[in-house]
């Protein structure tokens, strides 16, 4: 899988495309902002969008999920923990933008699913605590998770908006993302990529 970053929006959000090198099937990761300018790079680079996956429902990383879905003809896969916050403006935190931003899921996901998508399976990784209904992805193959807003470099994501909580969070990244190999490579949605192995030894909330 390659695997392209585009930092979009007001909060400078990681977008990823995972693309199958021999086919040009490309998986979406949150897509945050600026549709216009994705599909723009689709087209030019003669890619085959498959799917819209997202880690959680925030408004910074939605924005443009519906228009590329209804643009490509392609799915939304969320968790299922998630669709009210996604349905809903005040718990995205859309209205803090003015905005009344409303997205259905086309797929619902649970912990432990498995899709295939672009001639790879992507594990599901329900991780609760950004949100009640963060999800990573776990391209197991490739050794590569997308973590949202779960696991940054050096840090964790944020357990004061609507559905978090820090405890529960923090079990998400002790008990579920530090059971991957040390060599599995983290995208999260903001900042610099890192390996769950660097966030081992380095990170102050894995304990």
């Amino acid at each position: 899988m390659k695997i392209e970053t585009y930092v979009l929006g007001p909060v400078m959000t990681n977008c990823y495309f995972a693309i199958n090198e021999d086919t040009k099937e490309t998986i979406i990761i949150d897509p945050a902002d600026k549709a216009e300018v994705l599909i723009q790079k689709i087209n030019k680079e003669t890619l085959k969008p498959v799917a819209v996956l997202l880690t959680h429902g925030h408004f910074d990383h939605i924005l443009a999920a519906s228009e590329i879905a209804v643009n490509f003809h392609i799915p939304i896969y969320a968790s299922k923990e998630e669709k009210e916050l996604l349905e809903t403006p005040s718990l995205n935190l859309s209205v803090s933008l003015g905005k009344n931003i409303s997205l259905t899921p086309t797929m619902l996901l649970n912990d432990k699913d498995i899709i295939k998508l672009a001639g790879t399976e992507v594990n599901v990784i329900h991780t609760p605590g950004h949100t009640s209904g963060g999800i990573c992805y776990l391209f197991k193959e490739s050794k590569i998770l997308f973590s949202g807003d779960t696991l940054f470099e050096g840090t964790v994501g944020r357990a004061d908006l609507p559905t978090g909580n820090l405890n529960t969070l923090l079990d998400s990244v002790n008990h579920k993302l530090m059971t991957l190999p040390d060599d599995t490579t983290v995208f999260p949605g903001h900042g610099e990529s890192t390996t769950v192995g660097h966030e081992r030894n380095t990170n102050p909330y894995v304990s």
